[in-house]
């Protein structure tokens, strides 16, 4: 069967699902194989429960018409995705990079969302599977998405701006994530790089920070160029506070906003807001509304989010860390000012080879800047040295200096699986 017929299915069909745990009625049901599952196993289950039809890449015992066989699952799904992309002429944005990229995709929705009925990417679904949903979610009424592209091996964006086909493009920055994926940073660059990379062949526009060196030096020439960050860029703003929310200002040739109060802390979220600025100007959304979808912007899910609680103030930052970020939170919260600061600092995962190197690098900010800080799992233990070190998080909680820990700002952060969001309660 054409895409173009599965296609036709889809309009018809009450969307796509994929989990016979939580099927749509009259759903187009497919049969997605993983390490520890097969969906080809379930797909008469699917239909009896209600899905209109199931798509299989395995012959099936029953010979029942609403079966259809596919050479390859996923890469059906992902065409079908490409193929109802390219029946909206609407901007797409993709968005990409080391850090940073929900956040900015999370502000730059909001911007956008004041002028436009926009699709943005729902929480971190930015992978093979997640780009495919995201894009069979577009529907007449949009007039522009948002789509987040995430990255663990190299080829991983080539794939994804492929099936989305953007027209412009954002990376946010890049660093030293992943790295187990990619071997080194250059394959990081690479990676990313492939956002450029189609943007270039397919003459889109590009959003870039001009005061990133890596972005400037890898930025194709044939390509609209829109900027900010910088004295002479598109947009520029001055970073004003830090006490402990980010207050900022933002400008073009022709406008100065007020002085901005948000929600998000840290020296890297002004960056982040001066994209979602840039991008809004650029869609020439109204400087007004620009600002207030900024300043009312709340983070969720464990991404810069402010906790106060009887006793303490929480930075709460724990749901990723590389070594670019961790680095960036830490001179962050030594720059704000107020109470004593406190930084419970969990494992960076993913860093392959050059993983005791940048987790020595903490411990060296740490100590170099006398900060009083706890450390959690396996490869900060083998760099701890006499900085208190906690295999996980449970040993964390029971002991008494850190139980002792009051009117403190206290940051915390590590890569998801240390799971720190656990020791909340206890501060």
């Amino acid at each position: 069967m054409t895409i173009q017929a599965i296609h036709h299915l889809f309009m018809a069909s009450a969307g796509v699902t994929t989990d016979t745990r939580n099927l749509t009625k009259d759903g187009l049901f497919f049969a997605l194989k993983g390490a520890n599952f097969n969906g080809n196993e379930f797909a008469i289950h699917a239909l009896n429960e209600g899905c209109a039809y199931a798509v299989v890449d395995e012959p099936q015992k029953s010979d029942d018409a609403r079966i259809i066989l596919v050479d390859d699952v996923l890469l059906t799904l992902q065409n079908l995705a490409h193929y109802h992309r390219m029946q909206f002429n609407i901007p797409i944005i993709g968005i990409t990079g080391s850090n940073g990229k929900t956040t900015s995709k999370e502000l730059t929705g909001a911007v956008l969302s004041k002028k436009f009925n926009t699709l943005i990417t729902a929480g971190n679904l930015n992978n093979h599977l997640g780009v495919p949903f995201t894009l069979l979610k577009l529907n007449e009424e949009h007039q522009l998405a948002i789509i987040e592209m995430g990255a663990n091996k190299p080829g991983d964006i080539k794939e994804l701006v492929e099936i989305a086909s953007p027209t412009h493009g954002i990376i946010t920055n890049i660093g030293a994530a992943h790295i187990e994926g990619f071997g080194s940073i250059e394959g990081v660059i690479k990676t990313k790089g492939e956002m450029y990379d189609f943007i270039s062949a397919h003459e889109g526009t590009l959003f870039y920070h001009a005061a990133d060196p890596v972005l400037t030096t890898i930025l194709p020439e044939d390509v609209v160029l829109y900027s900010f960050g910088k004295k002479d860029a598109d947009v520029n703003g001055e970073l004003i506070a830090q006490n402990p929310f980010v207050s900022f200002q933002w400008n073009t040739k022709t406008y100065q906003s007020p002085i901005l109060e948000t929600h998000l802390v840290g020296r890297y979220n002004f960056t982040n807001f001066l994209l979602a600025a840039a991008v809004g100007n650029y869609f020439d959304v109204d400087p007004v509304l620009i600002n207030e979808a900024i300043t009312t912007y709340i983070p969720t899910n464990n991404r810069s989010q402010i906790t106060k609680t009887e006793r303490n103030t929480l930075i709460v930052d724990c749901y990723n860390a590389n070594a670019t970020s961790m680095k960036a939170a830490l001179e962050s919260l030594v720059e704000m000012e107020g109470q004593e600061k406190v930084f419970i600092l969990g494992d960076m995962r993913e860093l392959g080879p050059i993983s005791i190197e940048e987790h020595k690098k903490i411990v060296e900010f740490i100590r170099t800047n006398n900060l009083n800080a706890f450390l959690v799992g396996e490869e900060m233990g083998k760099v701890a040295n006499e900085i208190p070190h906690f295999k996980s998080w449970n040993e964390l909680v029971k002991d008494s200096q850190f139980l002792a820990i009051t009117n403190s700002l206290v940051l915390i952060k590590g890569s998801r699986g240390i799971r720190l969001e656990e020791v909340l309660p206890y501060l």
